[in-house]
């Protein structure tokens, strides 16, 4: 008689492997495992605690309707940061839009009542500025020096090659460097 590893000593392989055939239990644990990865990621992609919580709690709706798809070609923390960066992505396009409606109404300075504080902090201020890097520096500079990926590591989950990583850091590192100074930080 086969004896059943605890859940916590089992490694993410078999989990997998049980969640796809339908144990909740094992799912679970994944999804314990993984949530502060998943968190971590969309807050350095957002900023913002509320909109990070959100994130994470969509890629856990959709590991959940995905989880079937994932055939172990890659690394599953590759494959789960692919998810929530697609999650960012939509959850940015969706406040881009709402953001828009509320500022066509007029709404915005009634509601806030001022601008919006700059971070005191300058790591915050850096991420902030990483915040508004075009799409695929944003990605490549969160994936390495955020996750601390490697850039071939990085490239799999975005999609591209790793030479192509290297060039979006380096682009990002020169229009970093421009915001900061402009920001007054450098």
């Amino acid at each position: 008689m086969a004896m059943m590893l605890d859940e916590s000593e089992a490694s993410d392989a078999e989990l997998i492997g049980r969640a796809k055939g339908g144990d909740r239990r094992a799912f679970g644990k994944l999804l314990e495992r993984h949530y502060d990865f998943v968190y971590r990621a969309a807050y350095r992609w957002c900023g913002k605690k509320a909109d990070a919580e959100d994130i994470a709690q969509e890629v856990c709706v959709r590991l959940g309707r995905a989880i079937r798809e994932y055939h172990g070609s890659g690394a599953f923390t590759t494959w789960l940061y692919t998810m929530t960066l697609n999650a960012a992505r939509d959850v940015m396009r969706k406040t881009v839009r709402e953001t828009i409606k509320i500022e066509a109404y007029g709404a915005y300075e009634l509601i806030t009542g001022e601008a919006p504080a700059e971070p005191e902090d300058p790591t915050e201020a850096l991420w902030a500025a990483v915040r508004m890097l075009p799409d695929k520096q944003r990605d490549a500079v969160l994936l390495v020096y955020g996750e601390g990926l490697s850039h071939a590591a990085a490239a799999e989950a975005i999609g591209i090659s790793e030479t192509t990583v290297s060039w979006h850091i380096h682009e990002a590192k020169k229009r970093l460097k421009t915001l900061m100074r402009s920001a007054g930080e450098v």
